[in-house]
C-alpha cells in the first residue's frame, strides 16, 4: 500500500537524511564514551535551537513524558501550582501536577483566543502565590499560539517557576527560552522538529535545578526525576540505556534545522498565513478566533457534513491524512498540519486541492477554490 501523505499536526514527515541516520550502526550506548559524547553535542545543538545556555536533556519517551517528568521532579506534595488554561492541552497539564501532590488552581481563558497577558497580569496582582505555573506554548488541538514571550517574564517577576509545554511550536513559531525566563522548556522529537516519534528533550534552568536537587520529599518515580540525571556526563552514567538510533536521527533533524536557519520561521509563517487565508476566503469558518499558530490550522466542520465523511474521503480517495481532535472538539474540527518537513508549498497545495475537491463533492459551497487561493496568497 503506498503510504499516505500524512498533513496531521505530529508526527510529520522525517527526511530521508533522518530515516538514513536511523539505520547508522549502532554501539552500547552505557559503555561507550564517544556516544556521551555524541549526546552532550546533540544536546548542544538542541541548545541553539531553544536559544539557551540552560541544560538540556533528551528523555526516552514521546513529549507527554516530559510534561510529566517536569511535574514529579518540581513538586512536592501540596505546592499551589498555577495552571494557565486556554485549551485542551492547558487544561491537561493541570491532571500531571495533581499526580504530584499538587493544589492547582486554573487560570481559565478563552478557549478560541490566545491568554490575553494584560488580564492575566490583573488577575497576579492578588493572586500570586504559586510555586510553579504550567502553560502551553502552541495549543495543538485550537491552533492557537499563546504570547509565553511576555507571560513567562510576568510570572516571574512574582517569583514562579515557569514550565511550557512547546511541543508543538519549537521548530516552526521562534522561542527564546532564556530571553523569555523559561524554567522549564519541553519539546517532542516527532513535531516541528521531524524526527522520529519517541523522544521528549527538556531545557532546565538553574532555578529549576535548585528545587529538584533540594527537595524536602523524595521524587514518586525513577524514570520522571530529572534528578537522577545529575552529572551524568562528568561520571559517564546514563540512568537507563538511550535509544541510541533515535538520538542519531534527532541530530541529523536539528542539524538540519540550524543550516536552513532564519529562514525555517519565515517558512513556517507565510505558509500558515496563506492557508489560513485561502480558508477564511472559501468561506469555511476558522476554530481560533485570535492567536493563530504557524504549525497546525483547526476549521470548523462545515455544516451538512461529518468529520468521518471528510476524513475518509481525504484518506481513500487521495490518500492523504489530515486529523481531527478530541475532547470538546471531537467531530467538531479537522486539522491540517503544516509543521517541520510537512510545511512546504508542494505539500500544502496538493493538500488543499484535494480538500477542496472532497468539500465540493459532500456540497459545501466554497467561494473559490482552496489551492489556487493558497497560491495567491503565498
Amino acid at each position: 500500500m503506498k503510504h499516505p501523505l500524512i498533513m496531521t499536526p505530529g508526527p510529520t514527515y522525517v527526511h530521508e537524511d533522518v530515516r538514513r541516520a536511523l539505520s547508522r550502526e549502532i554501539t552500547n550506548p552505557d559503555l561507550d564514551e564517544e556516544f556521551y559524547e555524541f549526546y552532550r553535542k546533540t544536546c548542544e545543538q538542541l541548545k541553539r535551537i531553544f536559544k539557551t545556555g540552560n541544560d538540556i536533556l533528551i528523555l526516552n519517551g514521546e513529549g507527554i513524558l516530559g510534561l510529566e517528568t517536569a511535574c514529579a521532579s518540581l513538586i512536592e506534595e501540596n505546592d499551589k501550582v498555577l495552571c494557565i488554561d486556554n485549551g485542551i492541552f492547558g487544561n491537561g497539564f493541570g491532571d500531571f501536577a495533581k499526580i504530584y501532590g499538587a493544589e492547582v488552581t486554573y487560570y481559565k481563558s478563552n478557549y478560541r483566543k490566545d491568554v490575553s497577558v494584560e488580564e492575566l497580569a490583573e488577575y497576579l496582582k492578588d493572586n500570586h502565590d504559586f510555586k510553579l505555573a504550567t502553560l502551553v506554548h502552541c495549543e495543538t488541538p485550537s491552533g492557537i499560539t499563546n504570547p509565553i514571550d511576555q507571560i513567562c517574564p510576568l510570572l516571574k517577576k512574582y517569583g514562579i517557576l515557569t514550565v511550557v509545554d512547546t511541543v508543538s511550536a519549537v521548530g516552526g513559531e521562534e522561542l527564546k527560552t532564556d530571553e523569555w525566563q523559561i524554567d522549564i522548556a519541553l519539546a517532542g522529537s516527532q513535531k516541528c522538529l521531524s524526527s522520529t516519534p519517541g523522544l521528549s528533550i527538556a531545557a532546565i534552568s538553574r532555578d529549576a535545578w535548585d528545587i529538584i536537587n533540594n527537595r524536602k520529599q523524595p521524587v514518586r518515580g525513577f524514570y520522571c526525576n530529572l534528578g537522577i540525571w545529575k552529572n551524568w556526563y562528568q561520571e559517564k552514567w546514563f540512568p537507563y540505556t538511550q535509544p541510541i538510533s533515535d538520538i542519531y536521527a534527532l541530530r541529523e533533524a536539528a542539524d538540519r534545522i540550524l543550516e536552513e536557519g532564519n529562514n525555517i520561521l519565515e517558512r513556517h509563517h507565510r505558509i500558515a498565513k496563506a492557508v489560513r487565508e485561502s480558508i477564511i476566503n472559501s468561506g469555511l469558518e476558522l476554530y481560533p478566533l485570535e492567536g493563530f499558530s504557524n504549525t497546525v490550522t483547526t476549521v470548523l466542520v462545515p455544516e451538512g457534513i461529518t468529520f468521518n465523511e471528510l476524513y475518509h474521503q481525504m484518506l481513500e480517495e487521495h490518500n492523504i491524512l489530515i486529523a481531527g481532535a478530541f475532547d470538546h472538539l471531537k467531530d467538531k474540527v479537522f486539522r491540517i498540519g503544516h509543521m517541520g518537513e510537512n510545511c512546504h508549498e508542494e505539500k500544502l497545495y496538493i493538500t488543499l486541492k484535494a480538500l477542496n475537491e472532497v468539500l465540493q463533492k459532500l456540497n459545501v459551497p466554497l467561494s473559490c477554490e482552496l489551492h489556487k487561493e493558497f497560491v495567491n496568497r503565498l
